[in-house]
């Protein structure tokens, strides 16, 4: 993997080379992993996420007319697909398009008049591997535009933006985390997000521990895979038992009622339910220094999304047990959507080289995958360089 320093300079050059002259900014916006809360945020629950060094980097200039250029380095071919922001719509061929179609349409729309840009973006966050690329990207172009043409635009409003835009012109009824934590991410820290009142509080991580992302190198399509279906479970469910959403049920008031559910969405539920239990309880573990009701918090997590909801996959399941296994691992779990992706294990800092090159070998030997392993940082949030 390019390092990210290098992918910035290589971007800037990629532009000048492509367009004949030097972009006006360049602009970062970070993935995520999420430590735990999975498939909270759309529930009006609470999540967990961390900023991390991979990053989308984007190029960029204003144009003079409405037009848009944009080229993304780290697809094939690497040349500019143009389209005019006038009567913007998905594009059903060049669909990777749609993330920068989607988010200057929904900028536009919000009442912001854009001008056309010349675009190139290139990432090192893994693509379909739980680490919420799709978000890092909306963030960056969305960055790009607010300083290009001076919009003043908070945080919490670019996030919106980004996420209606996800939904409409890619089709994710995405929950509002991912582009949250991209734009507000702090250094060293988790944000403990409350995805009701869109508050958020920074959670110290502890100094001794790394947060490892452990890639399966099995990919998954977001938009075509069974994470809509899910979130209509969960919005039948909350139906049901008469609530606006489950996040308005403790696991007592839960349990006495789910007699009224068919036992599928009796599993959807409960897993949303105790997952904002767990959440909240590993934000106070943090705060308090326990890592080891952290780590087992996140191995109830994936049993959880495992047996419950059902978004686990062989090669997840496989990943999570072998981390969870290690000397020096307090515990590990799926993140992301689900269906294929990374795992994130919590490691002593001292015992990372040696649980990276056994879980490697262990996991490559009954896959016949090479997973990629890397400590990650927890990074600031989007914005110009």
């Amino acid at each position: 993997m390019v390092p990210s320093t290098d992918l910035a300079a290589a971007t800037a050059s990629a532009f000048q080379e492509t367009f004949a002259y030097p972009p006006q900014g360049l602009f970062r916006a970070p993935g995520r992993v999420n430590l735990i809360g999975e498939h909270t945020d759309y529930n009006d629950g609470f999540v967990l996420p961390m900023a991390i060094d991979r990053a989308v980097w984007a190029a960029a200039a204003p144009r003079c007319d409405r037009q848009v250029r944009v080229v993304a380095l780290s697809l094939e071919p690497n040349e500019p697909h143009t389209f005019s922001l006038d009567g913007l719509k998905p594009d059903r061929v060049i669909r990777w398009s749609n993330y920068i179609r989607g988010v200057l349409a929904l900028l536009e729309r919000a009442g912001h008049r854009l001008g056309g840009l010349d675009l190139v973006y290139a990432g090192d966050v893994p693509i379909g591997a739980g680490l919420s690329s799709s978000a890092a990207v909306e963030m960056a172009i969305a960055t790009a535009a607010c300083h290009l043409f001076v919009l003043d635009l908070a945080g919490l409003e670019l996030a919106r933006i980004c996420q209606q835009a996800e939904h409409e012109f890619v089709g994710t009824q995405c929950g509002l985390m991912d582009q949250l934590i991209s734009v507000l991410g702090q250094e060293d820290h988790a944000l403990l997000i409350d995805c009701r009142h869109l508050t958020w509080q920074p959670v110290p991580l502890p100094a001794e521990v790394a947060v490892l992302v452990c890639d399966t190198g099995k990919r998954r399509g977001l938009a075509d895979s069974a994470y809509n279906e899910r979130r209509a479970q969960c919005e039948e469910g909350a139906h049901r038992l008469g609530v606006a959403a489950l996040r308005d049920l403790n696991l007592g008031t839960f349990e006495a009622q789910a007699g009224q559910l068919s036992p599928l969405l009796r599993k959807r539920c409960r897993h949303v339910v105790c997952e904002n239990d767990r959440t909240l309880r590993t934000a106070k573990a943090l705060r308090r220094g326990d890592t080891a009701a952290v780590g087992r918090l996140m191995n109830e997590s994936h049993t959880s999304l495992r047996d419950l909801y059902e978004v686990s996959c062989e090669e997840l399941d496989l990943m999570a047990a072998l981390a969870q296994s290690q000397p020096g691992c307090w515990g590990a779990r799926m993140t992301g959507a689900g269906f294929g992706g990374c795992a994130v294990a919590l490691v002593d800092r001292d015992a990372v080289d040696a649980f990276s090159q056994t879980v490697t070998t262990l996991y490559e030997c009954q896959t016949c995958r090479t997973p990629s392993l890397y400590v990650c940082q927890a990074s600031a949030g989007a914005g110009p360089v």
